[in-house]
């Protein structure tokens, strides 16, 4: 249904690679397989992009798009898609799992105090959050694993919502969590660590900005 990179084809252009340093801010049926935890990662063709802390596909006609944190750690990673911007990450959760219930009625209470409009609707793994807002249209997923929360967002406009929110399906039931051994602190963001020629090609941007500057 989604094209995905495949392993052998020539690796992205740095080009692709998007940056926003000040950047801020159903499927019908439910999903089988994925999102995987490490250890029990499929052996198959799909090319990931690994971040550390998870593997994410890369659908076809995307760009990446890395928010950074002025003190220099990576804040997220975007995938700008033909029908919006999808963004997944992970967070550490207790054993017990069940930590998505939880904060998907703080995220709730959040927008709306944001003056969103917040409805719940029934997702692919677990009920999901729809809110519109002025700018854009958003949908929260959120899968419990074992000692993490895998959370995506698509964001779109209104009429695009629908097609972003299957992509983001896409990709989430694809994404490989990596949640190390280390203990931390429940809801803490498992940390993002760019490949080498991504983040190489940030550092000359960065320092091309500071010689106009």
């Amino acid at each position: 249904m989604f094209g995905w990179r495949r392993r052998g084809r020539e690796n992205a252009r740095a080009e692709e690679y998007a940056v926003d340093e000040d950047f801020h801010e159903q499927e019908e049926a439910a999903v089988d397989g994925g999102p995987y935890d490490r250890e029990e990662a499929p052996d198959d063709e799909i090319e990931r992009l690994d971040l550390g802390s998870v593997r994410l596909p890369v659908p076809e006609n995307s760009q990446l798009q890395v928010e950074i944190d002025p003190e220099g750690p990576v804040r997220a990673v975007h995938l700008l898609t033909p029908s919006g911007r999808l963004t997944v990450s992970a967070f550490a959760a207790p054993r017990t799992g069940e930590l998505w219930q939880e904060v998907r009625q703080e995220l709730a209470n959040q927008l709306r105090s944001d003056g969103a409009t917040v409805r719940f609707e029934d997702g692919a793994w677990d009920t999901e959050i729809v809110a519109d807002t002025p700018k854009s249209s958003l949908r929260f997923v959120g899968v419990d694993g074992p000692r993490w929360l895998l959370r995506g967002v698509a964001a779109s406009p209104a009429a695009d919502l629908d097609s972003c929110t299957k992509l983001l399906h896409a990709v989430m039931e694809e994404t490989i969590v990596d949640r190390g051994s280390d203990p931390m602190p429940v809801r803490t963001p498992l940390p993002i660590e760019l490949p080498q020629e991504i983040a190489q090609h940030i550092q000359h941007q960065q320092e091309q900005a500071q010689a106009q500057a």
